[in-house]
């Protein structure tokens, strides 16, 4: 038996009995090393310190701390009021309050589950008070807080780019802005079908024009953390990972300056936090490049796409078909992995048969991110769950309407090239 399928059928071994994804993909490793005996221990140590010996990767750790000090120095609360004062006083005002700051959130976590624990449970307490169901508030969280991946800057289009060489970092963050504010307008619409037909009220008046104002003017540091990043790298002040490190120092500033909530005690455990969040993503990174290494080795990549070629699908067909192919994988692995284990297989084959890589990339990462509220391992839909105190079960009754517009969206996105790409060319990514 070869390593690639040894490899393969151990790693849905473990997954299936629940070993995390990090130690599972690093476990079936040591399998197919130890079964084949076709190469040695040392690959295992050798790949995984290579996975992460990259200076893009340095991106990661300085994106996360930048959330966490943002969130730190009481954004969260800035952004809640500056989205509720356009839609809170509209039918299902809370709702729409909700994929609004989730949004404007996106653009400084990079996360989703980040968005979901942060603004999310806020916005599910402040509707579950307001009347509204809180399994519906709850799944609303979950279902926009997929937007975080998507929205730049984002850790997932950080660790694509690694993974395909025909990808930029800026290219993938321009591109994510148009299908994240798509996915927020469906998250918009499903809710003011769900609004209307339970009744949901909104919330009190709109404010007038001078507390307009002074809401936005006070939210407008934060809001324009995500437009430094991209203006800063179109024009070439920095680069990704130097972006990274000035959006550390510019949430530093507005925390502890401007809106002078951020206290130097609790920095420490700022630091801890993104710490330990850091050496999670890094660590599922260097197990999925040794994991990635033997399927590369063993030629699967190169199978795979001799194999689509001799079939003749054409672009579209393919695209279809590793959509319902990503779909499925995308239940039972996590994103991250995902992406580090497919890209340098699909990535090719996509290129090799006219699909714009830029295209793909948004294809892809808008699959394995859907899969974070799919059941039955969805690990957004646990984390919801558990801040919200909302039984899964309740969780995902309430999951069908949102799914289907995440479904129309990606229909959209798949056979609308123009959504994903057009922004990078216009901006001049290539």
């Amino acid at each position: 038996m070869s390593p690639s399928v040894i490899l393969l059928l151990s790693v849905c071994v473990y997954l299936a009995i629940g070993v995390p994804v990090a130690f599972a993909l690093g476990m079936s490793t040591v399998t197919a090393l130890l079964v084949s005996g076709s190469f040695p221990m040392l690959v295992l140590l050798k790949e995984t310190f290579t996975g992460v010996d990259s200076f893009p990767l340095m991106a990661v750790p300085f994106f996360i701390l930048a959330a966490e000090l943002m969130s730190g120095g009481s954004l969260t609360e800035v952004l809640l009021r500056f989205a509720g004062q356009f839609v809170g006083h509209k039918r299902g005002g809370l709702g729409y309050t909700n994929v609004v700051a989730l949004t404007f959130f996106s653009g400084i976590s990079g996360s989703a589950l980040a968005d979901a624990a942060g603004p999310g449970s806020m916005m599910i307490k402040m509707m579950d008070k307001a009347g509204y169901d809180r399994s519906y508030a709850a799944a609303l969280t979950a279902s926009t807080a997929i937007v975080g991946p998507i929205i730049p800057p984002s850790i997932i289009m950080i660790i694509y780019a690694l993974a395909d060489d025909n990808v930029s970092v800026g290219a993938l963050f321009v591109a994510g802005l148009i299908p994240g504010l798509l996915i927020a307008v469906a998250m918009c619409i499903v809710n003011w079908y769900i609004s209307k037909k339970r009744n949901y009220k909104g919330d009190g008046q709109m404010p007038s024009g001078p507390e307009i104002l002074r809401t936005t003017w006070k939210a407008l540091p934060a809001i324009l953390l995500p437009v430094l990043i991209l203006g800063g790298m179109r024009a070439g002040w920095f680069t990704p990972t130097e972006a990274s490190v000035v959006a550390v120092f510019y949430a530093l500033i507005c925390g502890k300056y401007v809106y002078r909530t951020l206290e130097w005690k609790a920095v420490p455990d700022i630091l801890s936090r993104s710490a330990l969040l850091t050496a999670s993503v890094l660590l599922i990174i260097g197990m999925s490049a040794s994991f990635a290494w033997i399927l590369t080795i063993e030629g699967v990549p190169q199978t795979m796409a001799n194999w689509i070629t001799s079939i003749n699908l054409n672009a579209w067909t393919f695209l279809i078909v590793i959509n319902v192919f990503l779909l499925l994988f995308g239940i039972f692995i996590e994103p991250l992995p995902g992406v580090m284990v497919l890209v340098p297989i699909l990535a090719p084959v996509a290129a090799k048969i006219g699909v714009d890589p830029i295209h793909f990339a948004m294809v892809v990462i808008f699959n394995l991110t859907l899969g974070m509220i799919t059941p039955p391992v969805g690990g957004l839909l646990f984390v919801t769950s558990n801040v919200s105190k909302v039984p899964l079960t309740d969780l995902t009754r309430e999951l069908k309407p949102f799914l289907i517009a995440h479904g129309i969206v990606l229909v959209v996105l798949t056979f609308v090239p123009a959504l994903s790409n057009w922004l990078p060319h216009v901006m001049g990514f290539k």
